[in-house]
């Protein structure tokens, strides 16, 4: 008695079936090996590991880059603060000098205009010390706009009396490429605006 044989297309069918379900299986696979390796790489640019005395290993987390800006924006407006306002007859010129690394045109607009109204003059004439006694820097972000409101708090030392002084400026921060020494955390001042001067207090000896 003869085998009957299957019919064409139902083997055929099967076959098919059978292609399409590895084909499927092996583009799971493949999409979920490739996951699987973008996901330990990204954890892997986002963590670090430390031995502990112990032989532990320690996860160490790198900080987010918004996180690093923050922190050099306020070492910028710190240094510039510091440049621009911490003068004296001695280092004035030099000082300024650095200071207007960190800004833009705004910044030596202000510097100019001091410098016509008889600021730093008046500073070598009467031999005048201004001392920065500190520095608080506000920091925003808004649509990728950064924003700054810093709150300086200085002295002029005129000899016989010293003046206490509150300072409010604004401005925006922009990145630009680092230039040790004279811009190390690559940022620019700009839109730089002096809001308010007042005065604190006066103290005599």
């Amino acid at each position: 008695m003869k085998t009957p044989y299957k019919n064409i297309y139902a083997v055929l069918k099967t076959n098919r079936f059978i292609v399409l379900a590895v084909v499927i299986c092996c583009l799971l696979s493949s999409c979920f090996a490739i996951w699987m390796v973008f996901n330990i790489n990204k954890k892997a640019l986002n963590n670090a590991f430390a031995i502990n005395t112990d032989g532990s290993i320690i996860p160490l987390k790198f900080v987010t880059q918004k996180e690093n800006f923050k922190v050099e924006a306020l070492a910028h407006l710190q240094l510039f603060h510091n440049y621009f306002y911490n003068i004296d007859a001695s280092n004035y010129d030099k000082n300024l000098e650095k200071a207007l690394w960190l800004g833009n045109s705004s910044v030596d607009n202000l510097y100019r205009q001091k410098k016509a109204d008889g600021v730093y003059n008046r500073l070598l004439q009467y031999s005048l010390v201004q001392k920065v006694m500190s520095i608080d820097s506000q920091i925003e972000e808004k649509n990728g706009v950064y924003t700054f409101r810093t709150v300086t708090i200085f002295e002029i030392n005129r000899g016989s009396i010293i003046d206490t002084y509150q300072l409010i400026s604004t401005g925006n921060l922009m990145t630009v490429d680092r230039n040790f020494p004279n811009n190390p955390h690559g940022l620019l001042i700009t839109n730089y605006f002096e809001k308010s001067l007042k005065k604190l207090s006066i103290e005599n000896p």
